[in-house]
């Protein structure tokens, strides 16, 4: 027996989500700006940049310090949260697809176990309408007159 090699696809919930996602411009920005907003270039661009204005551009840096790290991290969580509900989607969508699938797959597996069922009694009914013969593992049977 050969294993089974299934073709290497994505899932149609993924590939509607995307789809929908790519035609519009705010949720392609938002994906922008939270793939950007989620790498170590974010983190050492910030490190490097508020370390040199702290030290040359500014003599008392901490409440314009404050106001920028605070605004940035409204507008951050709010990408965060784009993101998230992007998850949610596609995972709802995903669990639908799947449902549709499994109770497809159910209905077709109670219709094969349906008919092996409908075959067996066929063929359990022909065994036993069939008139006795000679038994198959037994000796061939005598002919008649012998002893």
């Amino acid at each position: 027996m050969q294993p089974l090699h299934l073709p290497a696809r994505r899932h149609p919930a993924l590939l509607e989500v995307e789809s929908r996602r790519a035609q519009d411009l705010q949720l392609r920005i938002a994906d922008a700006i939270t793939k950007f907003a989620g790498s170590m270039r974010f983190v050492y661009i910030h490190a490097v940049g508020f370390a040199l204005w702290m030290i040359f551009l500014e003599k008392s840096p901490w409440q314009t310090l404050t106001l920028i790290v605070s605004l940035e991290a409204i507008f951050l969580s709010t990408f965060v949260m784009i993101g998230q509900n992007r998850q949610a989607d596609f995972a709802q969508r995903k669990a639908d697809h799947d449902y549709v699938a499994q109770e497809i797959e159910l209905h077709h597996n109670t219709e094969v176990t349906e008919l092996i069922h409908r075959l067996t009694a066929e063929i359990h009914a022909a065994v036993h309408a069939a008139p006795p013969g000679p038994d198959p593992g037994g000796p061939p049977p005598r002919p008649s007159g012998q002893t």
